[in-house]
Formats: C-alpha cells, sequence, structure tokens
C-alpha cells in the first residue's frame, strides 16, 4: 500500500517539474540567437510552460547553455549552475557547446564541452540549431524527468562528479577553474 501512494506522489511531483520548467540562458554565440526565437510568437515555448527565462539561477531549474564555453567563462557557468534550485537540468545547445565545434582542434582557449565542467542532461548538436529543434530537445527533457526517480538522478549527479574528477586529473590539474 505505501509503495502505491510513493509511487503516486512520484508521478506527480515528477509531471509538474516536467512541465513547468524554467530556464535560465547562457548564451554566448550564434546559439543565442536561435534560442531567442524560440520565446517568439512563431514558436511559442509558452506550451511548454517554459516561456519566462529567468535572469537569476536561484529561480531557474532547468539551464540552457547556447555557444562557445571558454576557461574563462567556466568558473561563471560552474557558479550559476551550482546556484540553481534543485533538481537542475542542462541542456547543451549547439556544436560548441557540446564538443567545442569548429574551435575543437584550433583553440586553447574552448572547453570542448561543457560535460567536462558540468553535467548535461540533453545534447543539441547543431550548428546553430532550430528553435524547433530546441523545442524538441525539452519535450526529450520532459519526457526524462517524467520517468526518473530522485535515486536515478543523484546516481547520474555522482557519475558525472566523477567523471569530471577522472578527467582533472588525466589533464594533470591543466585547465583548473
Amino acid at each position: 500500500m505505501n509503495n502505491i501512494i510513493v509511487t503516486s506522489i512520484d508521478y506527480i511531483l515528477n509531471w509538474s517539474r516536467a512541465n513547468s520548467l524554467w530556464p535560465l540562458t547562457f548564451a554566448t554565440s550564434c546559439c543565442g540567437i536561435e534560442m531567442m526565437q524560440t520565446v517568439a510568437s512563431d514558436n511559442d515555448i509558452a506550451r511548454f510552460g517554459s516561456e519566462v527565462f529567468r535572469g537569476s539561477p536561484r529561480q531557474a531549474d532547468l539551464l540552457i547553455c547556447a555557444g562557445t564555453i571558454t576557461y574563462k567563462m567556466a568558473p561563471v557557468l560552474i557558479r550559476l549552475y551550482e546556484q540553481m534550485a534543485e533538481p537542475k537540468y542542462v541542456i547543451a545547445m549547439g556544436a560548441c557547446t557540446c564538443g567545442g565545434g569548429m574551435f575543437a582542434e584550433t583553440s586553447y582557449s574552448v572547453v570542448n564541452g561543457i560535460d567536462k565542467i558540468i553535467p548535461v542532461d540533453i545534447y543539441l548538436p547543431m550548428c546553430p540549431p532550430r528553435p524547433e529543434a530546441l523545442l524538441d530537445a525539452i519535450r526529450k527533457l520532459q519526457e526524462k524527468i517524467k520517468k526518473e526517480s530522485i535515486t536515478q538522478r543523484k546516481e547520474f549527479l555522482e557519475k558525472h562528479k566523477t567523471h569530471f574528477i577522472n578527467l582533472h586529473t588525466e589533464n594533470g590539474g591543466q585547465n583548473e577553474f
């Protein structure tokens, strides 16, 4: 009997989290323009409960990181992520955010994927992604949130923390934040 009640509460909580994602934007380049277009009336992100982009990380639970991330910006991105409300989610928008893009092999200052510094839930590796692709990523994130439990989320975050520590030690402490 207790499992039925807890399962029902989890379902209701996950449904409400999924349908009221409050995004925080971190737009640094051309992907930011496409993200702004997603809010316009042609695409209407309000259908997914995400119409008001937050100006403060304390009011947001979804970080949409769009554009090139440099090592100089990384500490700011990490600080914003840490200040967000729990549970928090991340969409990596654009080829530069997901893997360094065209700068991956030619620039020493670009982070080759933000998954090296914060955990990413949905990757959107286009250059630049269309607004429809961002809406699809939000729908996929909503489906993921509806299906996951609190323990699965904790395991995901712990796995990322271990992955980041391993990358940092393999790199010999280079590019320290």
